[in-house]
């Protein structure tokens, strides 16, 4: 049996923890009931070592029939032989369990985030969603354990509780009824493990996503003298995640030394009443050597049985978490209607910004929210009144509207690979939109574009983003592989290979927030020229308040508190509204030292 990682993993049940290890479990029940046989077969055969010890001793050794004793001793050797045979291919077996489990989840969370897109975000933090593929994932796929060994356990001790029946009743009463007694014992530990277990995963996820907060923000954080705030308020968060882990620890510890101590004490019971026996001439020598070893044999499914009970109490845990994550939903897409055929204006009635078709439009406000809120509205990434031609945007299915509208996120993720794959997989757009490299309105028998046009695209994409330096920087250019985020490149860089991506997909309608803010004077001036002109002919809406990107703009929305004040051309606007002629002209002003901005924190 092979583990295919490209295989569907199938629709996962969802109703809870418990039901969604049993769909793990029916997902493979080939392999988990092979390993559930192995296991079985290997801890029953640890029980019969003492059985054949016992015929040994007691038909060969105490009679002095040597011939017996070679029969009894050969076949314990074979035994012996075949259970590591079983062991390995058990263990082998319960691998591929763990990992299939491991990587059919790991493929039922990925796919389902990738289905939730930008609806992600706003329903859970990046700190739970790393939680669960850092830890919850591979504490579920150990718990699978109780498949395997677990299934083996209950076996090996229904089959010494039958050998021990042969022996003496009592004895075999005290091995049946002792393990239920361990079980009511440390069943109580179990469910309040599973309490401190997910308080502790909780807390675990909100220190997660501050260390991701901390690792994106650290230069912004160092400008405004903020360090040290954050510091306290993480060494804090630090603080109970680490109280919480000493309870998880404390209960965990009391569950493994009842798990060692507890059959320990079983054993000495059960030893001490097998030679009381003896001593009576209840049962032979071999008989109470047998029993000795069926004991010592138990102590496996026993340890297996407590292992199983912990790790099943710390998987649920996980699974719940998983399964939480699996029920998010992104917003109902209730649209029936198609989106214009022809390019169309954008009305956001909610601001009352309107977006010509073909046309470079910028938007201009002193509080940078209001802007990317309007951009948020007229994706469709936000519930709104916004209209597409006469067609509220609301009436429009969302695969229509993300394969012809993108927005350029400055903080778009950036996967880490060659830097050619960054800029070029159409994949992974700056805010999920669609396959859209080419028109929409292509011609429907169009030629699908070759490696040489593609080539080209890119470079042109590249250009317009004025990153050629970038390029020439690196040791072997878009060969060149980048880290996460492209934390090894400048802010400056990161923001021009995002822009570059954007201007690839070639969008029918592109919306930019603060796309060049980032950048010093002179490679902005150039950016600006040069989007224009890639841009020449489709729509282009850009949310800044650069001088060098306004200049160059067909019009400017100027807003107030969210709403249009003025609109016209960046020279009208100077000269008849005075607001937006203090803004622009701080920064103006603040232009002039965004010199090496690059290298630092964003100039603006």
């Amino acid at each position: 049996m092979r583990i295919d990682a490209y295989e569907d993993p199938g629709p996962p049940d969802r109703r809870g923890g418990w039901r969604y290890l049993a769909w793990l479990v029916r997902r493979q029940w080939p392999r988990c009931l092979a390993g559930a046989v192995l296991a079985s077969v290997w801890m029953v055969l640890l029980a019969a070592t003492p059985y054949l010890m016992a015929r040994a001793v007691d038909h060969g050794l105490e009679p002095g029939d040597m011939g017996a004793l070679a029969v009894w001793t050969g076949a314990m050797v074979a035994v012996g032989g075949v259970n590591a045979w079983l062991s390995v291919m058990r263990h082998r077996t319960m691998t591929r369990v763990r990992m299939d489990a491991n990587f059919r989840t790991v493929k039922v969370v990925v796919g389902h985030a990738t289905r939730l897109g930008a609806a992600l975000r706003g329903q859970v933090g990046a700190g739970e969603v790393v939680t669960i593929g850092v830890g919850d994932v591979q504490t579920i796929s150990t718990s699978l354990t109780a498949v395997g060994p677990g299934v083996g356990a209950i076996v090996a001790y229904a089959a010494v509780g039958g050998l021990m029946l042969s022996v003496s009743t009592r004895l075999a009463l005290v091995v049946l009824l002792g393990v239920p007694v361990l079980g009511l014992l440390l069943g109580p530990l179990m469910g309040r493990l599973q309490g401190r277990e997910a308080e502790y995963r909780e807390r675990q996820s909100v220190l997660t996503a501050r260390i991701g907060d901390l690792a994106g923000g650290l230069r912004v954080l160092n400008g405004l003298g903020g360090k040290g705030l954050v510091a306290d308020a993480f060494h804090r968060d630090s603080g109970r995640l680490r109280e919480q882990g000493y309870r998880v620890g404390a209960v965990t510890s009391w569950i493994q030394a009842l798990g060692v101590g507890l059959p320990m004490l079983f054993l000495a019971l059960v030893t001490w009443l097998g030679a009381r026996q003896a001593a009576q001439g209840h049962i032979s020598v071999g008989e109470l050597v047998s029993v000795y070893g069926y004991v010592v044999a138990l102590g496996w499914p026993v340890a297996f049985l407590i292992e199983m009970g912990h790790q099943l109490s710390r998987g649920v845990v996980a699974a719940r978490r998983v399964v939480a994550f699996l029920r998010l939903e992104p917003a109902p897409d209730e649209g029936t209607r198609d989106a214009p055929a022809e390019p169309s204006v954008l009305h956001d009635p909610a601001s009352g910004v309107r977006i010509s078709p073909g046309r470079l439009t910028a938007l201009v406000t002193a509080h940078p929210s209001d802007a990317t809120d309007v951009l948020d509205r007229l994706a469709r990434y936000t519930p709104s009144n916004a209209t597409w031609g006469d067609i509220p945007l609301a009436d429009i299915p969302l695969p229509q509207i993300r394969s012809r509208i993108l927005i350029a996120d400055p903080e778009a993720d950036l996967f880490a690979g060659p830097l050619s794959a960054v800029i070029g997989d159409e994949d992974t757009p700056a805010r999920g939109a669609g396959n859209c490299a080419t028109s929409h309105n292509a011609p429907a028998d169009a030629q699908p574009p070759t490696r040489a046009d593609e080539s080209a695209h890119l470079t042109q994409a590249i250009h317009a983003a004025a990153a050629e330096d970038i390029i020439r920087a690196l040791p072997d250019g878009l060969r060149t592989p980048v880290a996460a985020q492209a934390r090894d490149l400048s802010g400056g860089q990161r923001q021009r290979i995002r822009l570059a991506r954007a201007l690839l997909t070639d969008p029918e309608i592109l919306l930019a927030a603060e796309p060049t803010s980032a950048l010093d004077a002179h490679t902005e001036a150039t950016v600006a020229d040069r989007l224009k002109q890639a841009r020449q002919g489709r729509t282009t809406v850009l949310a800044a308040t650069s001088p060098l990107l306004l200049a160059r703009a067909d019009v400017v929305h100027h807003l107030v508190d969210g709403k249009v004040a003025a609109t016209g051309t960046h020279r009208e606007l100077l000269d008849t509204e005075p607001g937006y002629r203090a803004l622009v002209a701080r920064d103006d002003e603040g232009a002039e030292d965004t010199e090496g901005a690059e290298e630092g924190a964003p100039a603006r």
